[in-house]
């Protein structure tokens, strides 16, 4: 406290942004003020991350990211429901996005790889359950989660939701309002493993009821099992209105930026 009875943080050094290890960079960086130099060099790693990320994923588009548990194993039925939309959104020809981790992202980047689609991760530092999978094009490993979040949004036109945990909710309902708010385009959002989300479901349509969220909210959202119909979705909100088209050439990139072309999917 100081002589103006004001509480006060002190600004310890003793974790300092120029020493930390990678996998510590968030907690730093949401610690509070700290030194002027360790604030500067923070600034300058986050800028690092966004620039990592431009360079390696500017050619991977259109992209449809997978969002799902990385604890699921191989042998639980969600882990083929997302290896069997990862192939087929990797048909329509979209990049199958997704956290680049084990779990449901490993299962749909292996089903857009098993059919020779494309396949890319944004994988994040942590101490634990999280490294890259082995059905990745490209990848990039990213210290800070609002980089990787922003990056998941930025080069996709549709967001898939599987079981998942406080991580996925929070990806769920961050792109569901950055739709709600008109910050990104109405681009779908799809929600598999019905009986997992009844609740969530329940409790938006309780949110609406309330005047919480607006009744055409709801309709941001499609909920269903069958990969046929959410592809089916996709194909009339995302290609339809954006006009995409699929490109059977490789992209000019410049390697010296330190950008990587990625081959177009076999037509």
């Amino acid at each position: 406290m100081n002589s103006n009875g004001q509480l006060t943080a002190n600004a310890s050094t003793a974790n300092s942004a120029l020493t930390a290890p990678p996998e510590r960079a968030d907690e730093i960086f949401l610690e509070g003020p700290r030194p002027r130099l360790d604030e500067f060099v923070t600034l300058l790693r986050v800028m690092r991350d966004f620039l990592r990320g431009f360079r390696v994923l500017h050619f991977v588009g259109p992209c449809v990211t997978v969002f799902g548990s990385a604890r699921i194993k191989a042998d639980n039925p969600y882990y083929e429901l997302a290896r069997k939309m990862g192939a087929a959104i990797a048909r329509l020809g979209f990049t199958v996005m997704t956290g680049g981790g084990p779990g449901i992202m490993e299962a749909a980047n292996r089903g857009a790889k098993e059919i020779g689609g494309r396949s890319v991760g944004c994988n994040i530092e942590l101490s634990f359950e999280q490294k890259p999978n082995d059905y990745l094009d490209r990848s990039v490993t990213l210290h800070y989660f609002f980089v990787r979040k922003t990056l998941l949004v930025k080069y996709s036109y549709a967001f898939v939701f599987m079981p998942g945990g406080a991580g996925t909710l929070d990806e769920l309902f961050e792109a569901l309002t950055l739709i709600q708010t008109g910050k990104i385009k109405n681009f779908p959002i799809v929600i598999m493993g019905t009986d997992y989300w009844r609740e969530l479901i329940e409790l938006m349509k309780k949110m609406a009821n309330l005047g919480m969220i607006g009744a055409a909210d709801l309709d941001l959202i499609y909920a269903t099992d069958s990969v046929e119909d959410a592809i089916a979705h996709i194909q009339d909100k995302a290609i339809k209105p954006f006009g995409l088209k699929l490109v059977t050439r490789i992209r000019r990139h410049m390697p010296w930026l330190g950008e990587r072309g990625l081959s177009p999917r076999p037509v």
